[in-house]
């Protein structure tokens, strides 16, 4: 059974820094790719950055550019995401994502992964 647990959400003022994890486990994403998405209360899931394995490149949402940082590691099936002068916009639930399909040159529609966590809220306080 895969599952994709992560961590390291909570409550912080406007400015300040987190850092969300996301652990896989049952099968490997070696092959693919990982990411993550955010959805806020009464709007869509969004993208917000993902991680292809084969090629170690990084993509990003523009709201989160030069903000947010995506890493992790292959051989671990873990991925992080350092958020760093947060804002009350980021506030949302968190969610980890991965494919285990190789990249086609497009990973920013919530269709082309298929496996989620349950989510870790994050809450900026102005």
């Amino acid at each position: 059974q895969v599952q994709l647990v992560e961590s390291g959400g909570g409550l912080v003022q406007a400015g300040g820094s987190l850092r969300l994890s996301c652990a896989a486990s049952g099968r490997t994403f070696s092959t693919g790719f990982m990411g993550w998405f955010r959805q806020a209360p009464g709007k869509e899931r969004t993208f917000v950055a993902t991680i292809v394995w084969s090629s170690d490149t990084t993509h990003y949402a523009d709201s989160v550019k030069g903000r947010f940082t995506i890493s992790g590691d292959k051989a671990k099936n873990t991925v992080h995401l350092q958020m760093n002068n947060l804002k009350p916009e980021d506030t949302a639930v968190y969610y980890c994502a991965a494919s285990p399909n190789p990249y086609s040159g497009t990973a920013f529609t919530r269709w082309m992964y298929n496996y989620w966590g349950q989510g870790t809220q994050v809450t900026v306080s102005s």
